[in-house]
This record gives C-alpha cells, structure tokens and sequence, in this order.
C-alpha cells in the first residue's frame, strides 16, 4: 500500500487540504491519504484542542473519500513529535506500507532545516505539491493559496469564510463548544 502522510495542524483542515488529498488518490501517486494532525507544533503554534482538530481533519476526510483516513499517532508519541520520527513510528506501525511525506511548496524553503531532512528525503520520497504564490515544484497542479491561519482571520474580523470549509467542518468549526473537553 503506498500512502501519502500530510501532516498539518489542521485548525481548521480547509478545501485546499481536501483537494490535495483528492489529487494525491485521483493522480495514482497514493494508494490512500493519511491525515495526520499535529499534537504538539514543534514551533510552539498554539493550536485548538487535539480531539477537535482530529474530528474536524475525520469530517474533511469523509467528505472526499474512503481513501482518505486520520492517522492521530502523534498523540502517542513524545512531544513535540518531528516529521521524521512520525513517519518512522508509522513505518514501524505498518511495515507493509510505502510511506512518502506530502507538503506544499510554502514548506520548501524551511524542509533543509526540518531534523534529519537528508533522511526524509532518501527514506520517505516527499510529494511536493504546488501552492498559488509559490515556485512550482513540477509534476503537480498548483493549489489555492488557502491556508487555515486565514480561516482563523476571517472568522475573527466577521468575514465570510465558510467557502473555504467543507460543509461537515463548517459545522464542527462553528459549534459554540468546539473546544470543550
């Protein structure tokens, strides 16, 4: 099975998110998406609740097929989890797999400084995906630049931004509890 991990924060997981992972299945590069949330940002982002962002990240996935799936394994693993220890945990979890890491082009320039890049490189063959706004990295389309942090500001200021949410993460988003326990 090969499977494409696409990592994220996912507060909130945004139609952007849904399309690379419907592209990443419909172009045969993946077998299966796996989304996997970050538990703990290594860059100290402050993020919503794990269990929301995970059911939020669940809403998207069954919005855009059975292919794609939430992998919440960063919750067992030691804080903050880097990128290569998460794909080698996954490795070890599920040594029949073909792991390879997504990322948007935006990642590019800052992946050199990511640990153990040279590892990630040789072990899990990234799948660059273009982003508007961004070098093209080649062989994929270029995504909307739609990024959550502009989700946040929206709803902050009183913009519109359900546009920019699948309707089943709209509804998570916008629930008055959505960060309880």
């Amino acid at each position: 099975m090969r499977v494409g991990v696409f990592g994220g924060s996912f507060d909130p997981p945004h139609v952007g998110h849904g399309m690379v992972a419907a592209w990443l299945h419909w172009s045969g590069l993946c077998d299966e998406v796996w989304l996997v949330p970050t538990y703990v940002h290594p860059f100290a982002k402050d993020l919503g609740p794990f269990h929301w962002r995970v059911a939020m990240a669940t809403a998207l996935a069954d919005a855009v097929g059975p292919w794609v799936k939430v992998e919440p394994i960063e919750a067992s693993l030691a804080a903050p989890s880097f990128t290569v220890v998460t794909l080698d945990a996954l490795s070890l979890r599920h040594p029949t797999h073909r792991f390879r890491l997504v990322m948007g082009a935006d990642n590019v320039p800052d992946a050199p400084k990511w640990r153990e890049w040279d590892r990630v490189l040789a072990q899990y063959d990234p799948i660059i995906v273009g982003r508007l706004g961004w070098p093209e990295p080649g062989g994929s389309p270029v995504f909307p630049d739609v990024a959550s942090r502009d989700v946040r500001g929206r709803k902050a200021d009183g913009r519109p931004y359900a546009h920019l949410l699948v309707p089943a993460v709209a509804r998570l988003y916008d629930a008055p509890d959505r960060r309880g326990a």
